[in-house]
C-alpha cells in the first residue's frame, strides 16, 4: 500500500507561479514513475507530466516550458514547479505512483493521491 499525500495547491493570480509536492509513504517494494493528473469540469482529464525513478520526464505538449517536474528519490518525492499560471491551468492536480507493493514479482500498480485544488484567478 502506497500513501500519498500532496501540498501547495492554492489560490494564485494570473502570470504567478506555484509548486506541488507529493510525498510517497507506506510500505512498498519500488517506485517505477511518479507523476500529475489534472481535471476541471467541462474538459478532459489529462496527463500534465510524468517522472520516471531514472529521471526520465514526460509533458503535455502544451504545458512544456511553463511546468517542470523532478523529484527527490531519496525521500520518495515528486514536485511539479508551475509558471506563467492561466486561468485555464485551474483544476483538481492529483499526483500518482506506479509501484510494486510487494517486490520484482508483484504487479505494478498505480495509486492516486486525494488531489488538491489549484486556481488561478483573472
Amino acid at each position: 500500500q502506497v500513501q500519498l499525500v500532496e501540498s501547495g495547491g492554492g489560490l494564485v493570480q494570473a502570470g504567478g507561479s506555484l509548486g506541488l509536492s507529493c510525498a510517497a509513504s507506506g510500505t512498498f517494494f519500488s517506485i517505477s514513475a511518479m507523476g500529475w493528473f489534472r481535471q476541471t469540469p467541462g474538459k478532459q482529464r489529462e496527463l500534465v507530466a510524468e517522472i520516471t525513478s531514472d529521471g526520465k520526464t514526460n509533458y503535455a505538449a502544451s504545458l512544456t516550458g511553463r511546468f517542470t517536474i523532478s523529484r527527490d528519490n531519496a525521500k520518495n518525492t515528486v514536485f511539479l514547479q508551475m509558471n506563467n499560471l492561466e486561468p485555464e491551468d485551474t483544476a483538481v492536480y492529483s499526483c500518482y505512483a506506479i509501484a510494486q507493493s510487494r517486490g520484482n514479482f508483484s504487479p505494478r500498480v498505480r495509486y492516486w493521491g486525494q488531489g488538491t485544488q489549484v486556481t488561478v484567478s483573472a
